[in-house]
C-alpha cells in the first residue's frame, strides 16, 4: 500500500500540487489498512479510518482524500474499491461575507495613509496593498507573492496560486496609476528585494503581518463587527470586488451568464460554483434571483 501511496504523491506532486495535508492523511491510510492486512483500497477501511477524526467536517475530508487516492489506483486496478465520497453527509457552509462600502474601502486606505510616520514606507504600503485588493478583487496571498517583474502593461500576471492556476489580472488605468506610484516610492526606499510589498525593513510582506496590520487599521477606520458578530476579515475586499462586479453586470440572464463566466475566470475559481455562491450575499442580488424565479414559474421568463 506504501509503494502506491508514494506513487500517487509523486504524480500529483509533479503536477505541481504540494499535498503537504495528503501527505500525512495517506500515510496514515496506509498503515490502517496494513494493519488490517489489506494490499488494495476497501472502501469500509476507509470510511472506518476517516470515522476516527473528531468532526464531520474532518471525517469529510478524510474520506475524500481516500476516493482521490483510489481513483488514481482504479485507473490500472479495478480491483480498487472507490468508497462513497458523500457517506458523512456533511456540506460545507459558508460564512455569510461582510461586503465593504464604498466608504469603508475610502476610510480603511485613509487610515493606512496614517499608521505611520511620513517618512516611512508602510503607510503606502499598506494603503496601496487594500487598495489594490479592493479594485482586483485578488486573493491576499496573490497580492503578497506578486513581483515587480509580474506587472506587466497587460496587467499583473499570477503565477501559480491556489490550485496551482496562473492567470492575468487586468488592471483598470488607475489602479495602474496608483500601483507605479507606490512603485516609484518602493524603490527609493528599499531597492533590494523584488517583492512588490515589502516591510518596512525590506523583507517581503508576510501574511501574519498584514493580518495584524489590517486589524488595527479596522479600529482606526471605525468599521466593528458584524451582526452576527464576527469581525470584516482582510479576505472580504475579495468578496466585496465580485459581489459588486455581479451588481453593475448587464441585465438579460445570458449576459449575466456570461459575465459570471467571466468573473470566475478573472478571480481564478476553479469551479463556477464559488462564483455563484455570490450571487447569495446582497439583499440586491437575492432580490434578482427572486424576480428571475418568480418570472420563471409564472411563465413570464424562459
Amino acid at each position: 500500500m506504501m509503494p502506491a501511496v508514494e506513487s500517487y504523491l509523486a504524480a500529483r506532486r509533479a503536477a505541481g500540487f504540494k499535498l503537504l495535508n495528503a501527505d500525512y492523511l495517506l500515510r496514515s491510510f496506509a498503515c490502517f489498512a496494513v494493519k488490517r492486512g489489506e494490499t488494495h483500497v476497501r472502501a469500509q477501511t476507509a470510511i472506518d479510518w476517516a470515522a476516527e477524526a473528531a468532526s464531520v467536517a474532518q471525517r469529510d475530508a478524510r474520506l475524500k482524500t481516500v476516493c482521490r487516492f483510489a481513483r488514481y489506483l482504479r485507473t490500472e486496478d479495478q480491483t480498487h474499491e472507490l468508497p462513497p465520497a458523500r457517506y458523512f453527509g456533511y456540506r460545507k457552509t459558508r460564512r455569510v461575507p461582510f461586503i465593504y462600502s464604498r466608504a469603508d474601502i475610502e476610510r480603511l486606505v485613509n487610515a493606512a495613509l496614517q499608521s505611520g510616520p511620513r517618512d516611512t514606507l508602510q503607510p503606502q504600503t499598506y494603503a496601496t496593498l487594500i487598495a489594490l485588493l479592493s479594485a482586483t478583487g485578488m486573493r491576499i496571498s496573490e497580492a503578497l507573492n506578486l513581483r515587480r517583474a509580474d506587472i506587466t502593461p497587460e496587467g499583473l500576471l499570477i503565477r501559480k496560486s491556489k490550485f496551482q492556476k496562473s492567470r492575468l489580472v487586468p488592471l483598470h488605468e488607475t489602479a495602474a496609476e496608483g500601483l507605479q506610484r507606490y512603485l516609484t516610492l518602493r524603490r527609493r526606499a528599499r531597492p533590494g528585494d523584488d517583492h512588490v510589498f515589502v516591510d518596512d525593513d525590506g523583507r517581503p510582506l508576510r501574511y501574519t503581518v498584514a493580518y495584524w496590520m489590517f486589524q488595527k487599521l479596522l479600529k482606526i477606520a471605525g468599521i466593528g463587527t458584524t451582526h452576527n458578530g464576527h469581525r470584516p476579515r482582510l479576505h472580504e475586499l475579495r468578496h466585496t470586488f465580485a459581489v459588486r462586479a455581479l451588481e453593475v453586470s448587464p441585465e438579460g440572464r445570458d449576459r449575466v451568464g456570461r459575465h459570471m463566466l467571466a468573473l470566475a475566470t478573472y478571480m481564478g475559481h476553479v469551479n463556477i460554483n464559488a462564483t455563484y455562491w455570490y450571487l447569495e450575499a446582497t439583499p440586491e442580488l437575492l432580490h434578482d434571483i427572486a424576480v428571475a424565479a418568480e418570472g420563471f414559474l409564472t411563465g413570464e421568463q424562459k
